[in-house]
Formats: structure tokens, C-alpha cells, sequence
């Protein structure tokens, strides 16, 4: 009987101590980049063509938990109709992500969130326009594709907008990432 309770005892022990070991090992915190295509819409569509994004994204995902913080500096282009200049936005924002669980091998998720926004326009012979920090928010979804265990690739897109003077400048980029 002493050995039986032993053994449960140790049983016990290993179960509870093999979460804790893989707990040690795993890092919430994330690093990435990612780059794509941008859409411009609304009034910012009437003007410009299709655009780029980069941007680097640093993270915090605690293990149990849905929800994810990302903050992210960006950049955006979009070359005027007919040529002569362009629309840059770089950007700052802070942005949750919700992951939706499907127990796939991929995972669907939500994201959000609002920062700085900076937009200026470069004109071919004709200088920088003053740049100015705008409040700006942006909503959007994804999917997130593990590669290793501390490594992952993700596809988004995202519905920004900016308050400009008298104006929204809206854009849709579609990204392709990786977070380690």
C-alpha cells in the first residue's frame, strides 16, 4: 500500500512538474517584420495608386492567454495618379490581437488598435510637404502559420484611417509576416 501511494505521489509530481519545465522554455515575448501590397480607399484612393507597407512589430503573448500586445512602427506609400510624387504615412500604434481557437494548425485571429499616424506628400521637383502627427486607427484580421515552436508566419489585413485636416486618409494594407 506505502509503495502504491508512493508511486501516485510520484506520478503526480512528474505531471505537474512537465507543464512547469515547458513553461520555463517558452518566451512571450516577439520580434518581427512583415511587407505587402496597400490599398488605398476613400479620398485617398481618388488620387493614388497602389501602394507598399513595411513594418517591424515587437510583442508580448502571454502563454494561456487569447490575447496578444503588438506594438508597431510602419511605413506606407502611395504613388500619386499620372506620376509626379507620392503620399508617405509612417506610423506608430499599439494593437491587440484576439486569437480565434479553432485547434487547427493555423490560427485565425483578430487584431486592433490606434497610434500615430504622420503623413506627408513628396512632390517630384517640388519638395516635401510638412509632415504632422495625426491620431489614426486601424481593424483587421488574420491568419497565423507556425513554422517551429519559437517561430511563426502570418497573413493580414488591416482597415487604417487617419483624421487629416478636412479629411480621412484610409488605406488597406495586406501583409505577410514572421514573428520569433
Amino acid at each position: 500500500m506505502k509503495n502504491t501511494i508512493l508511486s501516485i505521489i510520484a506520478v503526480a509530481g512528474i505531471a505537474v512538474a512537465a507543464p512547469a519545465a515547458q513553461s520555463q522554455s517558452y518566451n512571450p515575448f516577439q520580434i518581427g517584420a512583415s511587407g505587402g501590397i496597400g490599398f488605398p480607399t476613400s479620398d485617398l484612393g481618388n488620387s493614388t495608386n497602389t501602394g507598399y507597407n513595411i513594418a517591424v512589430v515587437l510583442g508580448y503573448k502571454p502563454q494561456l492567454l487569447p490575447v496578444s500586445i503588438r506594438g508597431e512602427a510602419a511605413y506606407n506609400q502611395f504613388g500619386f495618379q499620372g506620376g509626379g510624387g507620392s503620399i508617405n504615412i509612417p506610423s506608430f500604434t499599439g494593437n491587440l490581437a484576439y486569437d480565434l481557437p479553432l485547434g487547427t494548425s493555423f490560427t485565425p485571429y483578430a487584431i486592433g488598435g490606434a497610434g500615430l499616424y504622420r503623413p506627408s506628400a513628396s512632390i517630384t521637383g517640388g519638395g516635401t510637404s510638412t509632415a504632422e502627427n495625426h491620431f489614426g486607427w486601424n481593424i483587421g484580421g488574420g491568419v497565423k502559420i507556425p513554422l517551429t515552436p519559437g517561430f511563426e508566419t502570418f497573413i493580414e489585413a488591416r482597415y487604417n484611417s487617419v483624421s487629416v485636416n478636412g479629411g480621412t486618409l484610409s488605406f488597406i494594407p495586406v501583409t505577410v509576416g514572421i514573428l520569433f
